[in-house]
């Protein structure tokens, strides 16, 4: 599922944050993260735990002291990484979420759910795109180029 998080998270984080200088990209590959990490366990594991999200956000903020702009875009990485555990419904196994807490072991699971679900997150995830695509006018070719260059928009 891409564009479940990918839209998702996009409208989520414009939602919340209102912030136009946010790097709106690494919102899109903090959220993809998790599964394109985990892709060779074929089940959620290390990268969907509530760790290692606190870790990159740690990671972040610890490799950005006193630079206040690379903060700044950086921080949108974290964000859509806990926004991929939010999406994905990772509180419903709290054996992941929460590992090691549980055991070392991570339970069995599909990373990708059945077909029906897909189906249905990739279509929202669609619709939450083209929101955005028309919200901030993207559809223009400056205006997506900028965007593109800079994760930034114009509101």
């Amino acid at each position: 599922m891409i564009l479940w998080y990918a839209g998702l998270s996009l409208a989520i984080v414009w939602n919340v944050f209102r912030d136009p200088a946010l790097d709106h990209r690494l919102v899109v590959a903090g959220a993809l993260l998790p599964d394109a990490a985990d892709a060779g366990f074929g089940r959620p594991a290390y990268a969907h735990t509530l760790g290692a999200a606190v870790v990159v956000l740690v990671a972040v903020m610890a490799g950005t002291r006193g630079r206040r702009a690379a903060r700044r875009r950086l921080l949108a990485l974290p964000i859509g990484m806990f926004l991929h555990l939010v999406l994905d419904g990772i509180w419903t196994r709290p054996k992941v979420l929460w590992w090691p807490l549980f055991g070392t072991a991570f339970p069995a699971g599909r990373l990708i759910p059945p077909f029906p679900l897909v189906l249905g997150g990739e279509l929202a995830g669609a619709w939450a795109l083209a929101w955005f695509v028309w919200r901030f006018g993207l559809a223009d070719r400056q205006r997506r180029r900028e965007f593109l260059r800079s994760g930034r928009l114009v509101a």
